[in-house]
């Protein structure tokens, strides 16, 4: 994923209908820090309504999501981002994938019965009542000829946004500020959106601090505020980012150029190219097929149900069916090849 030149500044051009499904990565020109903004509109509604979730449990997905989205669009990759959240709770793996293209997808497994079974007692917070215990992993996926980058970290917090900001502090050591939002505002249609903004070089590459590592043009602090002035401008933000709520960033009328112009226009933000982001799964027909090759025979009739096999995408609910001779056609080709 690439970057193109500045866009100029949050103000011109917010006169146009609000953008959803978008990432613009932006910079605070007065405080030298970068940011990435992203709002899902459709492509989130698209993902969460095919399943039939709790709504804690679409929260959740929702929120990593996003957090993956405004992740993935710190780095310069060309292939497969990939959060995954695993935990001994009730949901049991929460996986989102984002490609350099902007196709976003992800689901989450819940155990019914033992989300039926929470209580009372079970712990306050999102990730300790849903997730438990367990960790949090980053992998940037950029083929067989690339080195594979991964990251991970013990969950630490009760909600996602605390859990990534400790990955920040512990594995990256980046300070990081993080905003997520997820909701239905109009009571039908999932909107959701990230904030983040972060104090480092602006240097790109993956690996080495791969998700602290790059952004906008490299910038350094030659010349720029002192570091008194710095720190009073990072924690003005962090008490900024503190008073934002669900309903101005989940807002119809608010996209991300408006939410940017709202919060940081006296610290001369300047926006960058955005990418669009849009819900598309990478399952195919070619793929379920190959799977079903690998199978030998014994294991294709402990499969078979009502005479036929069924294989299931978790991320986009599509099944596809194979009758007794789809699975002979497939063994054919498998035996002539």
């Amino acid at each position: 994923m690439t970057e193109g030149g500045p866009a100029g500044s949050a103000g011109p051009g917010l006169q146009g209908e609000p953008q959803t499904d978008i990432l613009i990565p932006f910079r605070l020109e007065r405080a030298n820090l970068r940011g990435r903004a992203v709002r899902l509109g459709p492509a989130i509604d698209a993902i969460l309504s095919r399943h039939d979730y709790p709504p804690p449990v679409a929260d959740l997905l929702g929120e990593a999501l996003a957090l993956a989205a405004v992740l993935a669009g710190t780095l310069k990759y060309d292939g497969i981002f990939t959060l995954q959240v695993k935990g001994d709770g009730p949901v049991g793996m929460l996986v989102c994938d984002v490609t350099s293209d902007g196709d976003l997808r992800g689901y989450a497994e819940v155990d019914e019965a033992a989300y039926a079974a929470l209580g009372t007692a079970a712990p306050d917070g999102p990730v300790p009542r849903h997730l438990g215990a367990g960790h949090l992993a980053f992998t940037v996926d950029q083929g067989p000829d690339m080195e594979r980058y991964q990251g991970i970290v013990d969950l630490a917090g009760a909600t996602l946004t605390e859990c990534a900001q400790h990955y920040f502090r512990q594995s990256e050591q980046v300070e990081t500020l993080l905003r997520l939002g997820v909701g239905r505002p109009d009571g039908r249609r999932w909107q959701a959106s990230a904030l983040m903004i972060q104090r480092v070089p602006m240097t790109g590459g993956v690996g080495g601090g791969a998700l602290g590592g790059s952004g906008a043009p490299a910038a350094d602090d030659s010349g720029h505020a002192d570091e008194d002035r710095r720190e009073d401008d990072w924690r003005r933000l962090a008490m900024l980012l503190g008073t934002v709520r669900n309903a101005e960033v989940l807002a119809p009328d608010v996209d991300p150029l408006r939410l940017l112009h709202r919060l940081f226009h006296a610290d001369g933000v300047r926006v960058f190219e955005p990418q669009a982001l849009r819900d598309r799964c990478r399952c195919s027909d070619d793929r379920a097929e190959n799977a079903l090759r690998m199978l030998d025979a014994d294991e294709l009739a402990d499969m078979t149900i009502d005479g036929a096999v069924t294989v299931a995408c978790q991320f986009c609910s599509r099944v596809r069916r194979y009758d007794e001779a789809a699975l002979a056609a497939l063994r054919a080709g498998r035996a002539a090849a």
